[in-house]
């Protein structure tokens, strides 16, 4: 049934340059709620207007913000750290809209770790390390200098909403670029509180956020005033934006899908180990990079291991936010729903499906905790990113098949390993082809600690010292003496 014209929902604006501006394109998207698939709003569909004046207020804004005193930064990001966590409850309340999450995990999962990452960055900022000056050359001193990059647009994913946004903008910003941050189409509102509560702090044109499509996010990576072009999002996007990006030679920092792989050895407790991979793999609907969808199996112990699975799988319930007994939210939209049930629906006569496998209630985007066994390594439920609620169990014999199963897809962002065997664990740490590796846990982030990918998860790091430094130019600079 259409909606009236005097029930529209309402129409966001973007941020640019510390005020909040109707899209030049004079267009809208109506984006649903995930939970009873409602519209909920009206999402800015920026084009080509709209991207240039974004461009242009960034890179009027980085001759000041890139030259001023680390410290200074540093303050001001500090600052807007508390001022997250002064705003938690609001903008958990927003991304608990546009995804069905509770907002009280939002907080505590998200919100506050992002805060707590924008002030090590902001820290980090003041103490960046390189060689030391001196006489590489006789009668030449030589000095090395990291400086920012420029204008970097930033475009992140919907799973994660406010945390992402503050992955990407927190590295950008200690180091001195400026940035145009595009959010999801369907995950825009915290990014653009944001946005707000930013330009109480920061210089007008240091943050920006422009909201848009695909073709939003086309705009911005070609465009000649972007120094960078930042991804979250799957690996898909990333070729997209890397051939978008590739004629002009821009930097590019792609975090991409992943696929990972949990290994169970024999020598594990089934139980203790089994569940904290269901939580890992069940975590937000299943909707992360590192989610632990691959179970790889000691065929000794694979019986009881799926048994536990599916004993735990069944314990979850996906419902929306205000539900007290639902273990997870919906999927985002209608089109990663049908990439779900898509799977399910292409899979072989050789699977089989324990529990689950299908949409949860007639409204909303809710799949049911599904766990798969008999698939194969050519699946493409195994060699696909899933991004949802479902477990793939494989077993395996040796300890070189194992290996051989966990880096046999083409992704490469992150893997577990589970056993007593210290040796063993350290060893396939070594020869996993992947950014991360935990040994007895999955999905545990620190600030400190770089997360990224290899293969076809990308390239560049978030997080630690290692993301300030993928914001920096290293110049060097030489002198002769007299």
């Amino acid at each position: 049934m259409a909606t009236s014209p005097d029930r529209l929902p309402p129409r966001l604006g973007n941020f640019i340059e510390g005020a909040s501006v109707a899209p030049r394109s004079g267009q809208w998207s109506a984006i649903v709620d995930p939970c009873t698939e409602r519209p909920a709003f009206r999402s800015p569909l920026s084009r080509g207007e709209d991207v240039d004046a974004a461009m242009r207020a960034a890179a009027a804004a980085f001759g000041g913000w890139g030259s001023s005193p680390a410290s200074e930064r540093s303050a001001l990001l500090h600052a807007l750290a508390d001022a997250i966590v002064a705003h938690a409850g609001e903008l958990a309340a927003l991304d608990s809209a546009d995804t069905g999450k509770p907002v009280a995990a939002l907080i505590e999962e998200e919100i506050v770790p992002a805060a707590d990452q924008l002030r090590f960055l902001a820290g980090t900022a003041r103490a960046m390390s390189g060689p030391a000056a001196g006489e590489y050359v006789a009668s030449h001193t030589s000095v090395v200098r990291r400086e920012p990059v420029g204008v970097c647009v930033q475009i992140t994913p919907w799973n994660f909403p406010l945390m992402m946004a503050v992955w990407k903008i927190a590295p950008a910003l200690a180091a001195g670029n400026t940035v145009v941050l595009k959010p999801a189409e369907t995950t825009p509102r915290s990014a653009l509180r944001l946005g707000e509560i930013a330009a109480e702090l920061l210089p007008p044109g240091v943050l920006n956020v422009v909201c848009g499509d695909r073709e939003t996010g086309r705009l911005l990576a070609r465009h000649p005033a972007a120094d960078l072009v930042a991804l979250t999002g799957s690996t898909r996007a990333g070729r997209e934006v890397a051939a978008t990006s590739g004629a002009a030679l821009k930097r590019l920092h792609l975090e991409l899908g992943g696929n990972a792989a949990a290994v169970v050895f024999d020598d594990v407790d089934v139980p203790d180990t089994a569940a904290r991979i269901a939580a890992a793999a069940l975590l937000n609907a299943g909707q992360d990079c590192v989610a632990a969808s691959r179970v790889l199996v000691h065929e000794g112990i694979h019986d009881d291991v799926v048994a536990e699975l599916v004993r735990r799988a069944e314990s979850y319930r996906p419902g929306p936010p205000g539900d007290p007994d639902s273990a997870f939210g919906p999927l985002n939209n209608a089109d990663q729903l049908d990439h779900v049930r898509g799977l399910i629906a292409g899979l072989g006569p050789h699977a089989k499906i324990l529990t689950g496998g299908r949409r949860f209630g007639d409204t909303g985007y809710f799949f049911a905790p599904t766990v798969v066994i008999g698939v194969r390594q050519e699946d493409a439920i195994v060699q696909e990113e899933v991004f949802g609620p479902i477990i793939t169990v494989q077993p395996f014999r040796t300890s070189a098949e194992a290996l051989a199963l966990a880096n046999g897809v083409s992704q490469g962002l992150a893997c577990s390993v589970w056993t007593n065997d210290h040796t063993r664990a350290l060893e396939f740490a070594r020869d996993l082809h992947c950014g991360c590796v935990w040994i007895n846990t999955h999905v545990v982030f620190a600030a400190e600690m770089p997360h990224g990918g290899f293969k076809g998860s990308g390239n560049g790091k978030d997080l630690s010292v290692f993301s300030l430094e993928e914001y920096t130019h290293v110049k060097h600079v030489m002198t002769r003496l007299r």
